[in-house]
């Protein structure tokens, strides 16, 4: 079944070719398009789309109107899952919109648009409940973080970390071996390790996910360099 996807872009001819490239898209119903925050949380309120697609810098400031928006519906719509557009990686912004939580949220740098295979990815993960991280915001906030003196990923190996770094772009563990070039079952087992670690208590899978992007966002994976996994 098709994602319905309600598009949210201020600048006229963006919106109107981004909703052109929507449109053909086999996977993604479009059903609305809108200029504001405003018009876009009226429209998820009648609407109900599975996936808020959101431009970052929207009136009336062009600041982060579309973070705030995101958190919004996905506090009044849990079901929602909410994709964030933005120019540039800017890692603050990233770390603004998922501070209090991934699940349900993406950020992804507008080139990736005309990637429809990332694209629909993205938003198929966000729609039932995961997160989608560009893979430059996340190596921004990783050097944003890495400057932090202690972290709880420390004592995680090189091998671990970057698959806790893929687990933060939304991939789930086949799609990691295959960019990682390991088994699937190298890959279970790294993020077994990473769960320990972490000191991660037996929760569902997903739950434990999530967490354990968490701390790499707030931590930043600034182990030493000297580890090898």
């Amino acid at each position: 079944m098709a994602l319905r996807v309600l598009f949210a872009e201020d600048n006229y001819l963006v919106r109107e070719g981004t909703a052109a490239l929507l449109a053909e898209i086999e996977e993604v119903d479009l059903i609305g398009v809108v200029g504001d925050p405003r018009a876009l949380l009226d429209k998820v309120a009648e609407l109900g789309p599975d996936v808020v697609l959101t431009d970052i810098r929207m009136p009336p400031t062009f600041t982060t109107e579309g973070i705030d928006v995101a958190k919004r519906i996905r506090a009044d719509h849990p079901e929602t899952g909410v994709v964030v557009l933005s120019q540039y990686a800017e890692e603050e912004y990233a770390f603004e919109l998922l501070e209090e939580g991934v699940a349900g949220l993406g950020y992804l740098l507008k080139d990736r648009v005309t990637a429809i295979d990332e694209l629909v990815r993205a938003m198929q993960e966000v729609a039932r409940g995961g997160s989608a991280l560009d893979p430059r915001v996340v190596e921004g906030l990783v050097a944003r973080k890495s400057r932090e003196a202690r972290s709880p990923l420390t004592n995680l190996t090189d091998k671990e970390r970057t698959v806790l770094q893929e687990m933060a772009t939304g991939r789930n563990n086949s799609s990691i071996a295959r960019v990682l070039f390991m088994s699937e079952r190298a890959v279970e087992k790294h993020i077994g390790a990473i769960f320990q670690k972490l000191g991660l208590t037996e929760e569902r899978d997903l739950n434990r996910r999530v967490a354990a992007v968490i701390a790499f966002l707030e931590a930043g994976g600034s182990a030493p360099s000297s580890q090898n996994g």
